[in-house]
């Protein structure tokens, strides 16, 4: 199981998703300078505290809770 992500990292994930409408974990993952397995675990774990959502629009994007524009 992996180790949970740190505090910090999910801030920074909840920020850089507060910049854009929608993105993807691996442009998210080099926009802020960590491993995409880093991003995904502290997405997932936002997911699970309902604080981010997944999108599927023929692939999937990761989103703010809420904060989708089509």
């Amino acid at each position: 199981m992996p180790e949970p992500a740190s505090e910090e990292l999910k801030e920074k994930v909840l920020e850089y998703l507060g910049t854009v409408s929608k993105t993807k974990s691996r442009d998210m993952a080099k926009k802020i300078g960590v491993a995409k397995r880093e991003v995904d675990q502290a997405v997932n774990e936002l997911a699970n505290d309902d604080k981010v959502e997944f999108l599927y629009i023929g692939t999937s994007y990761v989103a703010l809770k809420g904060k989708t524009e089509e």
